[in-house]
């Protein structure tokens, strides 16, 4: 297995942690009987010589050790080493093809593994024998005759992805894979193979799949469930693994098969909300843990009506299983507003476990409990007498005031309680940010004197004050009149809070005169951070700040998108002349999506001036998927940014 590992010159080599020189060792190692050091063995293939799929010249000069070491049944695990090498084979994040190459050198190791005696071994073969052999005839061949021969279920379903992959990658011969792919979906196949076979064909030839594809793919689902819950646990001793499926049971393989399918049906939302509801009301709870993670990609990504997948998450929260209750709760705590239909179920959560209201982590201040989190983002005014019994404490879980500005207005009978606490908490202390997000949110103004004691001491411009005393400035200018705060605020304007302050003042007393000539000196000499917020600014003190319009048609015109967008915005509430500023929000529109909510925004106070855009709004109220959506599915907290946009476009063009 290891001929030549001791020519190879490893220390002339590197990898993500630096030489090289302990690869060997870790080759060694995951040959070895012990089963804590093939896996410390694996864990640093992946951290160290394939770190994050990069693939470096000792990842490739690896290779055909890992393929030798594949290659021998008496090896354990080999399964781990067949899924390195195709990881490594997909040519890793840096795209280099020489790793492409290198295992596609061992294609025949994965033939010969099709007629391995470990399952798991067969498993991880099947994609790679479609990836590393290069001779499209031999492989379907291949695959053909693994399906007719192969028992083991867990394998069947890799062969049928397989096939899928192979439709794929080589159309001149997808008919025949199609074909087979059709078979297996049909009767007397397995209902997992089956629901395996439609998801490789809504994939690659959405026409051959049945009409009634969803519910049928929720029946064949309901099947496999239950015949899962049929099959017995293996004896043997009661492993500390086997504890921790009992209290957290998971389908790895029935996830994989319905995110499939989720990814075949695509901008299909209407579909897609069908199949989630099919998941969602299954019998199973642990097909219903899997949907509750499925929703959160399908809710930061598309838009549509989910009031009735939201409900049924809600009713998640009354399952005996805390591992789905505890699911639920993530979700729906990032979903905001969309959280509404299960607010019933969250309010009665939140009076019947107060034990929930905040968590506790082994390390750390308590941070809000996810039943009242997800209340109070989702604005609901039923979370406030809990919000208050917090706040009265005496260590309020971290950030609750970011949770409790969700509620806006309705948390007024707070106001109080949050003006005592930012009245007795250090100046810079991390708690002001959240609670002045609060007041604000709540409109307090009777917490001015609170606010302004922040400012005491920042006109010497303190760093670990510098977030603080910007956010109270903030605080200030959306206020708006507050006459014994114009001293403090006059104050700062020759530090580096002078645009933030000098907004601030126009919010108080509306002199151009006091404010402009400092807006001016910051957007000619102020830093990048300072003359960004004083082309904001500009723009808010309007047509008296005409002595601007040359320098805010320069920044219009360079930079990146979303400060030319800011420029632009300025541009037109100064000059109120539309021809500067549409092609530059025409090109920010496509170019960081990110900018269409100030662009539309913007667009409500032009008038028919905008109409030469409505094109874009038109499309984007349209549009299936969230401009905020990410290739990663992350970005829950985007979801109220993209509904506030579509919002404001269907104002946009019902005023058209």
């Amino acid at each position: 297995m290891f001929t030549g590992i001791d020519e190879v010159d490893w220390a002339s080599m590197r990898h993500a942690y630096g030489s090289a020189q302990d690869v060997p060792g870790r080759l060694r190692a995951l040959a070895s009987a012990d089963p804590a050091e093939r896996a410390t063995a694996l864990d640093g293939m992946y951290g160290a010589v394939h770190h994050q799929g990069r693939v470096y010249d000792a990842t490739l000069a690896c290779v055909p050790f890992l393929l030798s070491l594949a290659a021998r049944e008496q090896v354990p695990d080999r399964a781990g080493i067949v899924e390195l090498l195709i990881s490594i084979g997909a040519q890793g994040a840096d795209g280099d093809p020489r790793a492409r190459a290198a295992v596609s050198a061992g294609g025949e190791v994965f033939v010969a593994l099709a007629g391995d005696p470990d399952p798991a071994v067969r498993r991880a073969a099947a994609g790679a024998v479609v990836r590393f052999l290069e001779e499209p005839p031999r492989v379907l061949d291949l695959l053909r005759r693994w399906l007719r021969a192969e028992r083991d279920d867990h394998v069947l379903l890799a062969l049928t992805q397989a096939l899928g992959l192979f439709a794929r990658r080589c159309p001149g011969r997808a008919r025949a894979a199609v074909a087979l792919l059709a078979e297996h979906s049909a009767p007397p196949n397995a209902p997992g193979l089956r629901l395996a076979a439609l998801g490789q064909l809504a994939l690659g030839s959405p026409a051959r799949t049945p009409a009634d594809l969803v519910p049928t793919a929720v029946r064949l689902l309901r099947e496999r469930s239950a015949h899962r819950a049929r099959v017995p646990e293996p004896s043997g001793a009661d492993t500390l693994v086997r504890r921790i499926r009992r209290l957290r049971p998971s389908d790895e393989e029935g996830s994989l098969l319905l995110r499939t399918l989720h990814t075949a049906l695509g901008d299909r939302v209407h579909d897609r909300t069908a199949l989630l509801t099919g998941q969602l009301t299954s019998p199973d709870p642990v097909d219903r843990c899997n949907a509750v993670w499925m929703s959160a990609g399908l809710f930061r990504g598309w838009r549509g009506d989910f009031t009735g997948p939201v409900g049924l998450l809600g009713l998640q929260l009354h399952a005996r299983q805390d591992w789905l209750r505890e699911a639920a709760l993530s979700v729906l705590s990032e979903l905001f507003t969309l959280a509404a239909p299960a607010v019933d179920d969250l309010h009665a959560l939140v009076t019947a476990r107060p034990d929930l209201w905040t968590h506790r982590w082994e390390r750390g201040s308590p941070t809000l409990g996810g039943p009242l989190r997800a209340l109070a983002r989702a604005g609901d005014p039923r979370a406030v007498p809990a919000l208050a019994r917090l706040l009265a404490g005496p260590a309020a879980p971290d950030g609750l005031g970011f949770d409790i500005a969700h509620l806006g207005p309705a948390a007024a009978p707070l106001a109080p309680a949050l003006r005592h606490r930012l009245g007795r908490i250090p100046p810079d202390s991390p708690e002001a940010a959240p609670l002045l997000a609060a007041l604000r949110a709540v409109g307090d103004r009777d917490a001015v004197p609170e606010v302004l004691r922040l400012l005491s001491g920042a006109a010497d411009g303190v760093g670990a004050r510098d977030a603080v005393v910007d956010q109270a400035i903030d605080t200030l200018e959306v206020w708006g009149a507050a006459p014994h705060a114009v001293g403090p605020l006059r104050a700062l304007l020759r530090t580096r809070h002078a645009a933030a302050a000098a907004g601030a003042l126009w919010s108080v007393d509306g002199d151009a005169a006091s404010v402009l000539p400092v807006l001016l000196r910051e957007l000619r000499h102020g830093d990048p951070a300072g003359r960004r917020l004083a082309i904001r600014q500009l723009g808010r003190v309007g047509p008296a700040a005409l002595p601007a319009l040359p320098e805010l048609g320069g920044a219009a015109r360079s930079g990146p998108a979303r400060e030319r967008v800011a420029a632009a915005c300025a541009l037109w509430r100064v000059g109120a002349d539309p021809e500067p500023v549409l092609p530059v929000f025409r090109a920010a529109w496509s170019e960081d999506p990110r900018t269409r909510g100030p662009i539309a925004r913007c667009l409500t106070t032009m008038g028919p001036a905008a109409a030469p855009l409505r094109d874009l709004v038109a499309a984007e109220r349209a549009a299936v998927r969230r401009h905020t959506a990410r290739a990663d599915g992350y970005g829950s907290r985007d979801i109220p940014q993209d509904e506030a946009l579509v919002t404001v476009c269907g104002e946009l063009l019902a005023g058209a």
